[in-house]
């Protein structure tokens, strides 16, 4: 995987994560995350309470140890790296957020209709 598909799978993650946590958790801490990914390095701000932290410590992970060239989809790998209960909770995650992302660029769409 390319340095720039990295730095997009990360930042992926990051927005889906902190907007979960955002609605779901009630105590966010800010912390600041360094990866090494094929000898670049990246530094996230991130905003989440302590299991989400874990949660998508556990992601980053997966993500430097994707042995494709071209990641596919997790849901969509012939060999999946993720264990059967960590993939359940970021698949929920990811679900939550990416409706939500989706609902408000309707809702503005609507909105900049009126205006």
């Amino acid at each position: 995987m390319t340095k720039e598909k990295f730095e997009l799978e990360i930042k992926t993650l990051k927005t889906f994560y902190e907007l979960y946590c955002k609605d779901k958790h009630e105590i966010q801490e800010k912390i600041q995350n360094n990866i090494e990914y094929k000898s670049n390095f990246f530094t996230l701000e991130l905003s989440l309470c302590q299991d989400c932290q874990k949660a998508i410590n556990y992601s980053f992970k997966k993500l430097q140890s994707c042995p494709h060239e071209i990641k596919p989809r997790c849901r969509k790998c012939p060999n999946p790296c993720y264990e059967k209960e960590n993939w359940k909770e970021t698949a929920k995650v990811m679900k939550y957020s990416s409706i939500k992302l989706s609902l408000g660029k309707i809702k503005s769409r609507v909105f900049n209709l009126f205006n």
